[in-house]
Order: C-alpha cells, then sequence, then structure tokens
C-alpha cells in the first residue's frame, strides 16, 4: 500500500471544510430555489412518507455538497491506512491563507489539499441529493450513456429464479421467457415524429439551431409520482423505464421500436449500464403495500424487448435485508447487492455464480460498482468497534477472488466511485467533515489526490437505505484526466482538466453565453459537454480537446429556443450523447395530468 506523495498538495477539491454540520441533519433534503433550468422548474410530490425531491439538474446549486466557502485545514492527513507523514505538519494555505493548528491524526496518514474545495456533503457520505422513490435513490442530472449507508450495507441475496412463480430453488437455472415478449402499445407513443410537432416545439428556430427531432409524452404515473430510472441507448433504439413499464423508441424517428414490456408493480431500481449483449436487469416492487420490498428481477433483452430470466430476491439473516437492493453490471456478472451481502449471477442466463459474504473478524460487504471487466466492492468492517473502519477492494467478475485491498482508516467512507476504470473516488469523513477524492492504480496503489484551487459541483443521486456509488454525474474520466465542472448557479462555469497522474489542474474551459455546462463523455480525443438552456437559449452540446494547447468549446449542436423550457423542465434529467443526437429524459414522472410532461426528447440537425 502506498502513501501519498511527500509534499502537500496546495489547496483544492476534496479538502477538509470548516463548514458546521447541518440543522436538517444527515442526508437532509435541500430547499428548493426559486427559478429552474435543465432539471426541474417544478418539484413533483414524493410520496407519502417520503422526503421532497431536490431540484433537478440544472437548478441553482443547493447549500452544502459541493462548491462551499473555503476550509481552513491546510495538511490534515489523509484516509488511508499508514503510518503518520510530514502532512501531519501545519501547512500554509494558499494566497496567503492563514496558518492553522494541525487537526488530530487522520484515517489515511497523509494530508489533504486545502482552500477552495466543495463542502462536506449535507448527508456526510454522499456528495448531492436528489430524493425520489421508494427506494429514494434518483440520479440527478446527468445519466451518461449513470446513507444512512453507512448503517446498512449492500449486499447479495438468496435468489430464487422463477418459473411461473413455482420454481423456488436457489441455485436452478432460471427459465427464459420468450413467449412473454413485447406488448405494442401508444400509452407513451411519439407525438413529434414524421414532421409532426403539435406542441410547436420548432416553431421560429434560428440560423444554426438544431431541431427537436421527436418526443415523447411521459406514461400515467400516481399523483405522489413515480421513477423512471435509467436510460439505455443501444444502436437505433433508444430504451427508457419509467413507473411500471419499460418503453423503446426508434433513435431517428421515436416511433415504438418494441414494446412497452409491462411489470407487476412500480419499478425501483435498474442496471445502470448494459451488458455487452445489450442485456439489462430491472427491479420492480414485491406488491403495492407498504410493507413491499424492492425484490422483483427482470432481464430484458434491449434489441427486442424479450423478456429473460426472471428472480426474487430473498430476505438473508439478520440486518441482512431486501427492503431495498441494487444492481452493478461487470462485463457479463450481475451483482445483487443487499445490505450486508452480495451475490453475483451471470446476467444472460441468470446462473449464480458466487456469493461475497462477511468476512474476517467483522467485514461485510457494503457497496458495488461496476465497469467493463472491473468490480468494486467497498466493506465495512468492526462497526461500532474500537478497530471500525472500511475496506476498498478489487474483486474478480468472473470469480469474487479479491485482486487487492485497501484499508482506510477509522471515521472515512467510500462515499462514491466517479469512476472504475481508471478507479476515482470520493471519500468522507463525517466525524470531522472532511472529504478526499483519490485515483488509483490499476492494483489498488493511491496514484494521486486531486488538488486543485477551486470549488467543483458534479450532481450526485441521492441514498438513504444503501450507498449508490455510482450515482455521481456531470463528471467525466479517461485514462489520464479528470473532468469536473466548477460550481454556478444560473450563470456560466468553467470545467476542469485534473491530471490523474499528480491531482493537478491541466487546463480549464469557460462555458459558452452565460448558463453552467457539465461534462458528459469522452469520445474520440474530446469532452464532449453539455450548456443547459436559458428562458430564452436552447441548451448545447460542445465538444473540447483533452490534449493540445487549445481548449476551446466547438458547438455540436445547438437546440431551438422554442424548445428551451421543455428540454429544462425535465426533473432529475437523464441524458446521453450518441450518434450525434442528444436524448433527454425524466428521471421522475411528477404525476401531474395537467402539465403534458415529457418521458423523452430527442434533438438532432
Amino acid at each position: 500500500m502506498t502513501q501519498p506523495p511527500d509534499q502537500p498538495p496546495q489547496g483544492g477539491f476534496g479538502t477538509p471544510q470548516d463548514q458546521p454540520p447541518r440543522p436538517d441533519g444527515f442526508g437532509a433534503p435541500q430547499p428548493p430555489p426559486a427559478q429552474g433550468g435543465f432539471g426541474a422548474p417544478q418539484q413533483p410530490p414524493a410520496p407519502p412518507g417520503q422526503p421532497q425531491p431536490q431540484p433537478g439538474y440544472g437548478y441553482p446549486p443547493q447549500p452544502g455538497p459541493y462548491g462551499g466557502t473555503p476550509g481552513p485545514y491546510a495538511g490534515t492527513p489523509g484516509p488511508y491506512a499508514g503510518t503518520p507523514g510530514p502532512y501531519g505538519q501545519p501547512q500554509p494555505g494558499p494566497y496567503g491563507y492563514p496558518q492553522q493548528a494541525p487537526p488530530p491524526p487522520g484515517p489515511y496518514g497523509a494530508p489533504q489539499p486545502a482552500y477552495g474545495a466543495p463542502q462536506p456533503p449535507p448527508y456526510p457520505g454522499i456528495p448531492g441529493a436528489a430524493p425520489g422513490g421508494p427506494a429514494a435513490r434518483k440520479k440527478t442530472a446527468l445519466v451518461i450513456g449513470a446513507a444512512v449507508a453507512a448503517l446498512l450495507v449492500i449486499g447479495g441475496t438468496v435468489f430464487a429464479v422463477t418459473s411461473g412463480g413455482d420454481d423456488k430453488g436457489g441455485g436452478k437455472k432460471p427459465v427464459a421467457h420468450g413467449s412473454d415478449g413485447p406488448v405494442r402499445s401508444a400509452t407513451a407513443s411519439p407525438t413529434a415524429s414524421g414532421g409532426a410537432d403539435p406542441d410547436h416545439l420548432n416553431d421560429g428556430r434560428g440560423p444554426g439551431e438544431a431541431k427537436v427531432l421527436w418526443y415523447a409524452p411521459a406514461p400515467d404515473a400516481p399523483a405522489s409520482g413515480a421513477d423512471a430510472p435509467g436510460m439505455w441507448v443501444t444502436g437505433d433504439t433508444v430504451v427508457k423505464a419509467a413507473y411500471q413499464q419499460v418503453f423503446a423508441f426508434g433513435a431517428a424517428d421515436g416511433h415504438t421500436a418494441w414494446g412497452p414490456v409491462a411489470l407487476p408493480q412500480k419499478i425501483c431500481a435498474v442496471t445502470p449500464v448494459k451488458s455487452d449483449d445489450d442485456k439489462v436487469v430491472v427491479a420492480y416492487m414485491s406488491g403495492a403495500g407498504e410493507h413491499a420490498k424492492c425484490n422483483r428481477l427482470q432481464q430484458l433483452d434491449l434489441r427486442t424487448g424479450a423478456k429473460g430470466w426472471s428472480g426474487e430476491v430473498a430476505d438473508g439473516g439478520l440486518f441482512d435485508s431486501a427492503l431495498t437492493i441494487e444492481l452493478t453490471v461487470s462485463g457479463r456478472t450481475l451483482m445483487v447487492g443487499r445490505s450486508q451481502s452480495g451475490t453475483a449471477y451471470d446476467i444472460g442466463s441468470g446462473k449464480k455464480l458466487y456469493d461475497k459474504k462477511r468476512y474476517g473478524a467483522a467485514c461485510f460487504p457494503a457497496a458495488y460498482a461496476g465497469g467493463t471487466d472491473r468490480l468494486i466492492q467497498v466493506s465495512s468492517c468492526g462497526v461500532g468497534g474500537s478497530e471500525e473502519h472500511e475496506e476498498l477492494q478489487e474483486l474478480d467478475p468472473a470469480n469474487g477472488k479479491v485482486r487487492w485491498t485497501q484499508k482506510l482508516k477509522k471515521g472515512w467512507e467510500v462515499s462514491r466511485t466517479y469512476s472504475v476504470d481508471p478507479l476515482v473516488v470520493y471519500l468522507t469523513n463525517r466525524e470531522k467533515k472532511t472529504w478526499n477524492i483519490s485515483a488509483f492504480t490499476a492494483n489498488g496503489k493511491i496514484r494521486s489526490q486531486v488538488a486543485v484551487d477551486e470549488k467543483f459541483a458534479p450532481r450526485c443521486g441521492w441514498a438513504i437505505l444503501e450507498r449508490e456509488l455510482q450515482g455521481c454525474q456531470g463528471v467525466a474520466v479517461d485514462a489520464d484526466t479528470l473532468y469536473l465542472p466548477t460550481d454556478a448557479t444560473v450563470s456560466a462555469n468553467e470545467i476542469v482538466a485534473v491530471g490523474l497522474a499528480d491531482g493537478k489542474e491541466k487546463w480549464r474551459v469557460k462555458s459558452p453565453g452565460d448558463r453552467p455546462m457539465y461534462p458528459v463523455k469522452t469520445e474520440g480525443g474530446r469532452l464532449i459537454a453539455y450548456v443547459q438552456p436559458s428562458y430564452d437559449s436552447g441548451g448545447q452540446v460542445v465538444a473540447v480537446p483533452a490534449a493540445g494547447s487549445a481548449h476551446r468549446t466547438t458547438t455540436l449542436l445547438h437546440n431551438p429556443r422554442g424548445a428551451a423550457g421543455v428540454e429544462g423542465a425535465f426533473y432529475d434529467g437523464v441524458l446521453d450523447w450518441s450518434g450525434g443526437r442528444l436524448f433527454v429524459s425524466a428521471g421522475r414522472l411528477s404525476g401531474d395530468d395537467d402539465s403534458k410532461e415529457k418521458l423523452i426528447m430527442a434533438f438532432g440537425d
């Protein structure tokens, strides 16, 4: 295990803050702002007993998770276990910031950057918040092509594959439901395909403006609202889950590609990414009552809409509940996370691969993140004891064997993964109200810790009964660089490129116009970013060269001003850029029958 470098980073993102704890408590929802943008000008009501959702992507940032006042701790020890190093000594802050007394020994044995970093989250352990739905684990902002959890940990399952509801054998092979395929329905059929535009969103397009290619209305939802998690683009098809159905649209014209596929109860979780052969798994509730659990699984083929295997996640031992679950995909492996264990399955067949349970003296799997051929596990160890700590591990997704382990010092939690390959994690210490962002090498060594004198504002989802490691959006990572948006409300901001080799700033670029922009993805040596719409101008998709000396934005798409109001009204917005088209969909439905709410829109030339 390596230690951070011998010289303290000078200020930046991920440093300790001196903000007092929020009076509304760990994870409390944020108050709604006065105006909106891309995300949700109107907040849909939450179900009874649930916290009200936070405004979506494009709203002015709320106090707390990102973009707080500079913190004073220069030279705070970091989160990784090891012998205390020179960082334990007080360091002068940048720009004449006064020296501070050395804080208590930290968990990493290495100090963190100071000054100009974001505030600690209102829910220590998660950056950002945007509640919604029974599991309250909604994504905010961009979903790219994507806590009290410290008390409950995510893990696997006693799994029962079903065939007509009779087969309860935990290890038996699931039965494909080929005959239970998609059913044609006009519930959410496009209203603007083939040139039709009943809402006149393309009227008055200016020179150089793109057009709305098509859009579809939201399906009926309860007055309390409903979840609409995930969006997958595969080939020429865009697939979207909403409430109790999964819809598929032609990417070019919005015509129904298949389905919709109906599920018995409301959808409560989905795999954030698809498998290499275009399979996803959707979880839905066991019933409609207040004691229902998010423990039913259904595999779907994105290309055809055909249902594959199905299963039920059973409760395990004491405190190992399937009240809510987490679904993670790594290659062909589906990891089903429960509160204190994890079980892996072949996503194509549903065949059980292995279990991840308690290990060592008292270590329980807490959460998972997956991508390509990497599977990351976070475990909580010795909870409540003197040896309490967390461990970050990489597993072989095929067999569950541990490739490496990184132990954290007491008090530090792995709250988010900004990227899995390369691995970039966000960590918090709720007691000290500090946090850290670290990049790792392929073998689990500390590669760098971000040290940039700036306030950043990526957007992260909400987690109540479990951690959601892959809930952060508005941040992009390639092999050598982390791209982060600076804090902004409704004005222009910047995207800063941070080198993963040393944690230092490489370059930054300002948003065109007067609206904030956020990273979406990297492709073809470019960073793709989204500029949110304003009241009189549509949103934009821009590209920034990732290498070289000229880091200027080039506009790839400028959406029509006539659609700006609708474009900015998607609550908990889900966004993807694929094939020269921008797809925007709702992450949650308001349930307001009079609002003419849209489920999804597509923009292009």
